[in-house]
């Protein structure tokens, strides 16, 4: 499996309204081929920062099917609104289980 891990910056004072409408771009994510699953994490320190992080079953799953599909569209049409800068995006390999204690 694939790791995307995007950081986003959202413009100061719009990262609740950014919040919400995510709920509604993670329901057009969820629809794309080579979908697994998809997490937002809020940075504590730079409020203004977010971690995006989904789950793919390759990188040409996001880089080729993902992103030059119409469902990119809706999604940037969502979320692209809001941000201050380009989002940082690398892709990582998963090497085992998630360990958990």
């Amino acid at each position: 499996m694939i790791v995307e891990h995007a950081e986003l910056t959202v413009e100061a004072g719009r990262e609740r309204v950014f919040e919400a409408v995510f709920d509604k771009a993670r329901e057009v994510l969820a629809e794309a081929d080579g979908f697994r699953w998809t997490e937002l994490l809020r940075c504590e320190e730079r409020p203004d920062r977010y971690l995006l992080l989904v789950g793919w079953t390759s990188v040409e799953a996001h880089a080729v099917g993902f992103r030059s599909s119409e469902r990119f569209q809706r999604w940037r049409a969502l979320v692209g609104p809001f941000f201050a800068a380009p989002p940082a995006v690398e892709h990582y390999r998963t090497l085992g289980d998630r360990f958990t204690a």
